[in-house]
């Protein structure tokens, strides 16, 4: 029993890791090594930033994009926001 829990941690961990270094980084200006491929959007259920940017680089890892750039952001009880995507 304890040799499981101990191998899905490990599992869990390895994953995370893994994710983490193919995630889209957040940049402040266009990178001039990349190229704009595109636009997303998203929304969250809060009033947080930090909300915002885990969708945005959720989206961005998703499309496969290196780095995204958020362009826009507005709302009161909720965010909603843009962001440009590159490769």
């Amino acid at each position: 029993m304890m040799k499981n829990v101990t191998m899905t941690l490990a599992a869990l961990t390895l994953a995370t890791l893994s994710f983490s270094s193919i995630a889209a980084n957040l940049v402040d200006s266009a990178p001039v090594t990349q190229e704009k491929v595109g636009v997303i959007t998203a929304c969250t259920s809060s009033n947080s930033i930090s909300s915002l940017q885990h969708e945005m680089n959720v989206k961005a890892t998703r499309m496969g994009a290196s780095s995204y750039r958020i362009v826009g952001a507005y709302g009161n009880n909720r965010l909603c926001g843009s962001a440009e995507i590159y490769k």
